[in-house]
Formats: structure tokens, sequence, C-alpha cells
């Protein structure tokens, strides 16, 4: 896929669903080492219910189709990570507003509002244990290759890779927010919750455009 247009969103918003129904147990089990076991549960209605609103939306433009679902998720998901996924859509979208399809430049200004919004709103920064240690590390992948023109594909391949890489390296960091926080060093050697929900997201976009 060279490019996403506004007839796959829909289509790109149920593999996000799918994502996160198949790995809503796993979200739970991760989430109750630090946390209060609803990540799994969060995630999966928050984007079942983007999905089914973007459902009858192929000709409303993009920008409009991300903001809607990101509105949906605040609906559905009124929780902590469900309300910064939420700010991030919308964030997107508003960076996509006046394109006529996602390539790699595009891809590249919606991850870095979507960091920058939920850096924003969630007061965290980077080394804080939080999404931020993975959604940083996505925009810059993106950016970069936004800069050498890279193919869509690429982009976001790489982009997954430094997602994961990040990842695997919020093991080391210990947990300055939420309920987590509250484990301090216990937190330490666990991969972060909110970091393993952003890889989950760019690794199912990298599938989605290789597919």
């Amino acid at each position: 896929m060279e490019t996403i247009n506004t007839g796959n969103i829909a289509a790109l918003f149920e593999a996000f669903h799918a994502t996160f129904r198949d790995k809503r147990d796993e979200l739970i089990a991760l989430d109750a080492k630090v946390g209060d076991s609803d990540l799994g549960i969060t995630m999966n209605a928050a984007f079942e219910a983007a999905s089914n609103t973007v459902s009858g939306m192929a000709d409303d433009a993009l920008g409009k189709q991300f903001k809607m679902a990101g509105a949906a998720m605040a609906k559905a998901a009124p929780s902590t990570m469900g309300t910064l996924t939420a700010t991030g859509f919308m964030r997107g979208g508003k960076a996509v507003d006046d394109a006529d399809a996602i390539g790699t430049g595009e891809m590249a200004a919606f991850w870095r509002a979507y960091a920058d919004g939920i850096a924003e709103r969630g007061k965290a920064k980077l080394g804080d244990k939080t999404v931020l240690d993975v959604l940083e590390p996505i925009a810059k992948s993106l950016e970069g290759s936004a800069a050498d023109n890279a193919s869509l594909v690429d982009a976001v391949v790489a982009a997954s890779d430094a997602a994961h890489a990040a990842l695997e390296a919020t093991k080391d960091l210990v947990a300055q927010h939420g309920k987590a926080a509250a484990f301090a060093d216990k937190s330490k050697g666990l991969q972060d919750a909110g970091g393993t929900v952003a890889f989950l997201l760019i690794d199912t976009v990298a599938r989605f455009v290789k597919g």
C-alpha cells in the first residue's frame, strides 16, 4: 500500500479493534502486575467504539474520521489510557485534516501530533516509563523516514521496529506516574503497559500497510 486514503480508514480501525480484542487478556495480565487490570478491557472497548463510528464514514475527510474515532474512544473508555489514546487520535486527525491521503510525510505528522498531544495531556516526560517512551521513538523514526523520502511501507515497518526496541527499553525504567508509580522499583524489569499499547498500534499499522 503506497498511501492510506479515506476509504481505508474503516478497515484500519477494524484491524486496530482486532488487535486489541486479541490482546485483551494479555494486556489485562500485564496491567495487573502494577496497575488495576483494566487496560485490556479499556482498549478493546475504545477501539470497538472507534471502529463502529468510522464504519460508515468512507466519504468523509481523513482528519474527520480520526477525530470522530477519538471522540468515540473518549466516550466509550473514559479511563486514563482511554482518554490519552482518544487525545492522540484527535490530535493526529487534526494534523492530517487537509490531506487527501496518508503517505510517509502525513504519517510522520500524525504520530508527532499524537505523541505531543499525549505528552501535553498526560504531563509526562521521556524516561518516566509511560506510553511516551514508545511514542516518541515512533514519531522520530517516521520523521527520519519522511526526510529520507522512504516509502510508507518501509517507514511504518521501521517505526514498528523502533517501537519494539523502545518497549524493551522500558523494562529498565521505574514508573513515575499513575498506580504503577506506587510500586516504584517493583515496576523495574516489566515492560510498560502503555508503551505496549503504542507498540501494538504502530505494529498494526505496519501489518495493515504491508498487507
